[in-house]
């Protein structure tokens, strides 16, 4: 056999044992529906950090759906991917996993925060860990942080009726109670109303010197100057809701949240500036989605080089991160809680320093 030859056939065996060993990452994410915007973010994100990851992507539509989650599910058996990102929305994950299983793929969920989706771990199977905060991290996050601050304060604690308002509140009157703390007002407000004269004059009535407000912006905004106008002086502090753009009138300066942050603020900044020098702004699920893509393929390579599954991989160790090092617990949740406390000083929220 002449050398060229040989030489061209050594390449040609190279190329093959290369693709044989390439790492392929799932991304399931809504590219079709309502949700497609968010959907095009999460594609966004995974791409960019694929390409820096060295890896190749199998992107599929789940559309938020049941039967989108199913249809991904099979999309990623079939071509034998070794882990999958993505999912934003419950319906389509939960039809996803019992195929994904079946199949020996691990998902790092992205986006969808239902308890019981680690929860029922245990019972199901499935092989689950999420990247994205669980839905009652905003309450443990607002007790802890809220609960030591306010130990020696007289508070009030208000929801506007709605279910998230209620359960965030309830959660964090039952939290605080359990570490001996008890407000000193409760009471509903009626959103959307032009003005809270009432509400404030019981909360002042009330002594309370710092309320937690469940509720959306423009109320709790509406709240803080209906206090300011009649003497009232007050700490209100919010969720992660207070976050939404204003209307009308604004929050007063010195109003806290306790929110997630923006990703943006929190990620390796050579990162953002090479995705902006790109065009692409990380916006929304792009930043989550690139930090699962990590995660996805330090896992993958892991277990290839232990000879392990990879959800086994994804409980054993840290991952470097375009936030920082993340872990999961033997659940499958997050090791850390993302939320953090924020004052707004009247053009943004700005981070309280909590040391």
């Amino acid at each position: 056999m002449r050398p060229a030859l040989i030489i061209a056939a050594i390449f040609a065996a190279t190329l093959v044992q290369a693709s044989a060993a390439e790492t392929v990452v799932g991304v399931a994410a809504p590219l079709s529906g309502p949700s497609a915007l968010l959907g095009e973010q999460l594609r966004t994100g995974a791409d960019a950090a694929a390409r820096a990851s060295g890896i190749r992507l199998e992107i599929a539509d789940d559309s938020c759906t049941a039967e989108g989650g199913a249809n991904a599910a099979r999309t990623f058996a079939a071509a034998r991917v070794a882990v999958v990102t993505g999912f934003l929305c419950t319906e389509a994950i939960e039809a996803a996993l019992p195929i994904l299983k079946e199949a020996g793929i691990a998902v790092i969920a992205t986006g969808v925060r239902t308890n019981s989706l680690i929860d029922r771990r245990g019972k199901t199977g499935w092989p689950v860990v999420r990247f994205s905060p669980r839905a009652d991290d905003e309450v443990e996050a607002a007790s802890a942080i809220l609960g030591k601050a306010w130990r020696d304060e007289l508070f009030a604690i208000v929801d506007d009726g709605t279910i998230y308002s209620r359960e965030l509140a309830e959660g964090l009157r039952i939290s605080f109670e359990q570490s001996g703390l008890k407000a000193a007002f409760i009471d509903t407000l009626r959103p959307q109303l032009d003005n809270q004269i009432g509400l404030a004059g019981r909360l002042r009535k009330s002594g309370a010197t710092h309320v937690f407000a469940a509720a959306d912006r423009p109320d709790v905004a509406i709240l803080t100057r209906d206090a300011a106008e009649i003497g009232y002086k007050v700490t209100i502090a919010g969720g992660e809701v207070l976050r939404a753009p204003s209307e009308g009138v604004d929050l007063a300066p010195g109003t806290l949240m306790v929110g997630l942050p923006e990703w943006a603020d929190i990620a390796d900044p050579a990162v953002v500036t090479r995705l902006r020098d790109q065009k692409i702004e990380p916006e929304g699920y792009v930043l989550p989605a690139y930090a699962s893509v990590e995660i996805a393929a330090q896992a993958a390579k892991a277990a290839a080089a232990n000879g392990s599954d990879v959800l086994s991989a994804l409980g054993n160790q840290e991952f470097s991160t375009i936030f920082g090092p993340v872990g999961f617990d033997e659940k499958g949740d997050r090791t850390d809680n993302p939320y953090r406390l924020y004052r707004y000083d009247g053009g943004a929220f700005i981070e309280v320093d909590q040391q």
